[in-house]
């Protein structure tokens, strides 16, 4: 509660608490969803591997930094536990953010409403299932430290000091440590912070006094990148995290063989940043920050061309902001509620964003499930079809299985492999990876062969299995699933 000291008895304090608690009950059912979502499947292998002993990307992969997987690693895989600590990053989110908010409008004659509004609509986007808060991503924990960073680098009245620069820097590389498009936010507050310092070609020296944001960025995956070297993993840790991730984004900005629709969208964010930074004088500086916050954040939610509905996340605090600068901004209203109802169109258009019904669905399927109106197979399906159809792959499975015995899914559900309790036996562990990396099918037939896993699961929705089944049996079909056991 030491972050609260300073609102006690007002009204600021009680509004903190009933906004706070709100995104709890939002966020309140995900904590007893069924293992279901895919990607959360894959971070749960990889942290169970992690507490094997296997070593990141070098014996067991994915694309993303390691500090998710870590986090994953230290709460043993258990989803309602990382559901718990996302929660709890995400109510700390909204304090923070109301923070900021209460800062960035402190000028305002009505400062408190603008900052009460705001905090309001970030709390409710963030805690709705409508963007997929409720799903344990990596957005989910790295919206904290960059809203804390963004509540230290705009201090519109006073010179940032160095040690807040330095700050600022340190919690956007953890950020970053998370997912790389935190680099996004990094590069929106240098460009903040350039604009504001910049007032002719001879102050240049002064605008581009950067080092302690940069140092402080880069700190931590400094000492990241050693732990690799130590572990003799560098190259395997730069593959993953960002070599392989060159394809990923290419590949929804290609016409042709270029990625044209990214030069598109560099051109019009520099093409915004060369009009602020000849403009900066007509805005005041809460205009400039949320602006190019925004600008910055929309370039990230729209960088690879997927429409994956929680690459939204990293777009509600400026959003939520937009919202109290259209109320601020009486000067400029006209044209940056324009600017934002064609913005929202394009989001909505561009991601499907679900109607209020998935909401009104997803809590009606809790409320039901919890007073004995749903089964658990149908409480389990409303998230996806075939997640009963993996409980009970599961239960078949797991009776039979030995202490040292593991399985082999071919297919993209790897929450499997976390509900029998196994260990993964190969290094790429779903379908899409094994056959969009080079060395996918040759590494996973290796490992196969070496660790001999008891049954091999395979989802008829992810192609025939690319290995030989030899000593292998057909055991049963479940739903849309083929099993095979070894024969000896």
């Amino acid at each position: 509660m030491k972050i609260l000291k300073g609102l006690e008895g007002s009204r600021q304090f009680w509004f903190v608490i009933f906004t706070s608690f709100l995104f709890f009950i939002l966020r309140f059912p995900s904590l007893f969803e069924p293992l279901w979502y895919g990607d959360e499947g894959i971070y749960q292998v990889v942290g169970t591997s992690l507490n094997h002993g296997k070593l990141l990307y070098a014996q067991i992969f994915d694309n993303k930094p390691p500090l998710l997987y870590w986090l994953y690693a230290i709460l043993q895989s258990d989803q309602f536990t990382i559901r718990l600590a996302s929660l709890i990053f995400g109510v700390l989110a909204v304090i923070m953010f109301f923070f900021l908010s209460k800062k960035l409008f402190e000028n305002a004659k009505k400062n408190n409403n603008i900052a009460f509004l705001t905090t309001f609509i970030f709390a409710i986007l963030f805690g709705l299932p409508i963007l997929e808060g409720n799903i344990a991503n990596a957005e989910n924990f790295m919206l904290l430290p960059i809203i804390a960073a963004a509540l230290l680098i705009s201090n519109l009245k006073n010179q940032i000091s160095d040690l807040k620069l330095f700050i600022t820097g340190l919690l956007l590389g953890i950020a970053f440590l998370f997912k790389i498009v935190a680099v996004f936010d990094f590069a929106a507050f240098l460009a903040f912070y350039f604009i504001l310092n910049f007032n002719s070609f001879n102050s240049l020296k002064k605008a581009v006094k950067l080092s302690p944001i940069i140092t402080g960025f880069s700190l931590p995956i400094f000492l990241v990148a050693l732990f690799f070297v130590a572990n003799g993993t560098l190259i395997d840790f730069i593959r993953a995290t960002f070599l392989a991730n060159v394809s990923y984004v290419s590949y929804g900005n290609k016409i042709g063989s270029l990625p044209i629709l990214l030069f598109i969208k560099l051109v019009l964010l520099g093409g915004f940043l060369l009009f602020a930074l000849a403009k900066r004088k007509k805005f005041n500086h809460t205009t400039l920050f949320i602006s190019i916050w925004f600008a910055f954040s929309l370039f990230n939610a729209f960088f690879s061309q997927r429409p994956y509905t929680h690459y939204l996340l990293v777009l509600i605090p400026s959003l939520s902001l937009m919202i109290g600068l259209i109320l601020l901004n009486k000067k400029h209203q006209k044209t940056i509620t324009a600017i934002f109802l064609i913005t929202l169109f394009i989001i909505v258009k561009g991601f499907g964003i679900p109607g209020p019904n998935r909401n009104t669905n997803y809590y009606q399927n809790f409320i039901s499930y919890v007073i004995g109106g749903k089964t658990t197979a149908q409480y389990q399906a409303f998230f996806d079809r075939s997640t009963s159809f993996d409980y009970e792959i599961a239960r078949f499975i797991k009776p039979k299985l030995d202490i040292h015995d593991t399985i082999f899914i071919w297919g993209n559900n790897a929450q499997l492999y976390q509900l029998v309790g196994v260990v993964a036996p190969t290094k790429y562990v779903v379908a899409y990876h094994i056959s969009n990396y080079k060395d996918g099918a040759t590494t996973t037939q290796t490992g196969i062969e070496k660790t001999k896993p008891k049954f091999i699961v395979i989802m008829a929705n992810s192609g025939s299995i690319p290995f030989p089944l030899i000593n292998y049996s057909k055991k049963i079909d479940i739903n849309n699933a083929t099993i095979y056991e070894r024969i000896f």
